[in-house]
Order: structure tokens, then sequence, then C-alpha cells
């Protein structure tokens, strides 16, 4: 069975940075597209970014492009969110997700993906 374990999040200042990771166990993950979204009160759960394992393609939601980064580290099973000039409305609760690569520009679905991680809350003050 797939798990996605996340860490990191937290509180932080406008301008400041953060690191969320996604720990992956179950399986291989090499042809798997990862996926982070985030749900702010209120609000849609929303795509922020996605990569695929194999190729290391990323994909960038408009809101976060140029400020958060996207990677993996095959040797840990880990996919990592790095978040850079975080602003107020980056505030939300975020989560890892992941699924079998299967081709298309699904990857900013939430319907996409089969499985999740347990959410970490970011919290950004002005």
């Amino acid at each position: 069975q797939v798990q996605l374990v996340q860490s990191g999040g937290g509180l932080v200042q406008a301008g400041g940075s953060l690191r969320l990771s996604c720990a992956a166990s179950g399986r291989a993950f090499s042809n798997y597209d990862m996926g982070w979204f985030r749900q702010a009160p209120g609000k849609e759960r929303e795509f922020v970014a996605a990569i695929n394992w194999s190729s290391g393609t990323r994909y960038y939601g408009n809101s976060v492009k140029g400020r958060f980064a996207i990677s993996r580290d095959g040797a840990k099973n880990t996919v990592y969110l790095q978040m850079t000039s975080l602003k107020p409305e980056d505030t939300a609760d975020y989560y890892c997700a992941a699924r079998a690569a299967a081709g298309g520009d699904y990857y900013q679905d939430a319907n996409y993906y089969t499985y999740w991680g347990q959410g970490s809350q970011v919290t950004v003050s002005s």
C-alpha cells in the first residue's frame, strides 16, 4: 500500500521560505506523477506543482511560478516543495499526491491522483 508522509510547514513571515517534504513508501515510484496541492479555508483545492518521477519534468501553477520549486530525491523516495518569497495568500493546507503516470495534462487535476499525504499547514504572516 502506498503511503505518503508529509513533514515541514509552519509559520513564516511574508518574504520568507519553507520546505515541505513528502516521503513515499510502498512501491517503486519510477513512473509516477507526484503533485502538490493546497487548500485555503473556504476555497477549492488548488494545483501548486507536479513532477514526473522518471523524467523529472516539472509543472507549476501560475500563482507560484518563479517562487516555488518541486524536486525529488530517488535515494530517499521523497518529493520536496521549496517555497520562497512567501506571501500571505500562500497560507493554506498543503497536500502531496501521487499516481501512476497516465500521460496527458491531468497533473493539475486533484481527481487524477490516487494517493494523498496527510497535509501540512503553512501560515504566512504579513
